[in-house]
């Protein structure tokens, strides 16, 4: 074994893709372990409020799960194409490809997997990722990016959503980005202080947090929607275009916003037509349902070992 590990140094190295995102992988795990946790103790709980409590649970996990990983996804604004390409910039190789664009609320994500993998003697299999989200600097990482000799066609995708762009979609889609982000924060915070007050016996402010919930999670998505109004430049490689459409975080916080709103609105409605129903679900207990009228028999203790006085054990007498 060299000192290098068998690494040639003043050598170009063979480029690996870059995976999952870190952070959206972390997310993925930490409610998976709460979910798995919660399925641990799930046989210990008796009686049909097992059910309950399942229900409860997963769901409230998924709305908290989506949450967060929509904000580390990118998977907003997707696009992709197989086509036949130039592979580097002033070149007159052409490699055939599979380009990918994948658009976040911080950055751009752009992929490119030769088809086959291994053309003109070389490994074709990217994934750059560029950021524009608050302290980081898009026009450096562009300008990197070209010191590198990334290829052409990564190169030409990042150029179109970079500042000095004449597209000009780069403030567009970085402010889109922030106030999606940011009102999906307010959406989380509402979701903790949901769960909170549901656990607590004020279920309708519980379902009111579930209201604001799903408003803001539905902001983010108008937010990000916004942008849908800007021209997007026509992306065009080799003889064809790449197009651009909603993807599955997009899809996903709509469909997580309504769901908290129609939540919200049933446990308000069960809270003023039906709150024993409302007292079933968040308490998993049938008894709840028993009907007030019903008393039931006092509890009497009494211990055998202590005498019972009664009145007529008891002589008055008075001398005058």
């Amino acid at each position: 074994m060299t000192l290098w590990d068998g690494v040639l140094p003043f050598y170009p190295q063979p480029r690996h893709a870059a995976g999952l995102s870190v952070p959206l992988l972390i997310v993925i795990l930490v409610f998976l372990v709460l979910a798995a946790s919660f399925l641990l103790i799930l046989p210990g709980i008796r009686g049909h409020s097992r059910w309950f409590w399942l229900v409860r649970v997963l769901l409230s996990l998924f709305i908290g799960a989506e949450i967060v990983a929509a904000h580390f996804s990118a998977e907003w604004s997707v696009g992709s194409v197989s086509t036949k390409t130039s592979y580097k910039a002033f070149s007159v190789e052409l490699v055939r490809a599979h380009v990918g664009l994948h658009v976040g609320l911080e950055g751009v994500n752009i992929t490119l997997t030769g088809t086959p993998v291994q053309q003109l003697n070389e490994t074709i299999d990217y994934n750059e990722q560029f950021i524009w989200r608050v302290g980081q600097n898009y026009a450096g990482a562009y300008a990197e990016a070209l010191e590198k000799g990334l290829p052409y066609p990564v190169l030409y995708l990042a150029e179109k959503f970079s500042p000095s762009s004449p597209c000009g979609v780069y403030r567009q889609y970085r402010l889109a980005g922030h106030y999606a982000s940011a009102t999906l924060w307010v959406a989380f915070c509402f979701w903790l202080l949901s769960n909170m007050l549901l656990s607590m016996p004020v279920p309708h402010y519980g379902g009111l947090a579930l209201l604001i919930t799903g408003a803001f999670a539905l902001f983010s998505v108008f937010s990000f929607a916004s942008i849908s109004s800007v021209p997007l430049c026509q992306l065009r490689l080799g003889s064809s275009e790449l197009t651009t459409h909603y993807g599955a975080a997009f899809w996903i916080t709509l469909a997580t916003g309504v769901l908290c709103l129609l939540l919200g609105a049933a446990v308000l409605s069960l809270h003023y037509a039906r709150p024993s129903a409302l007292r079933l679900f968040l308490e998993g207990s049938v008894k709840d349902l028993e009907s007030p009228t019903k008393e039931s028999s006092p509890l009497i203790l009494s211990n055998p070992l202590h005498k019972q006085f009664r009145a007529s054990d008891l002589t008055i007498s008075t001398n005058l």
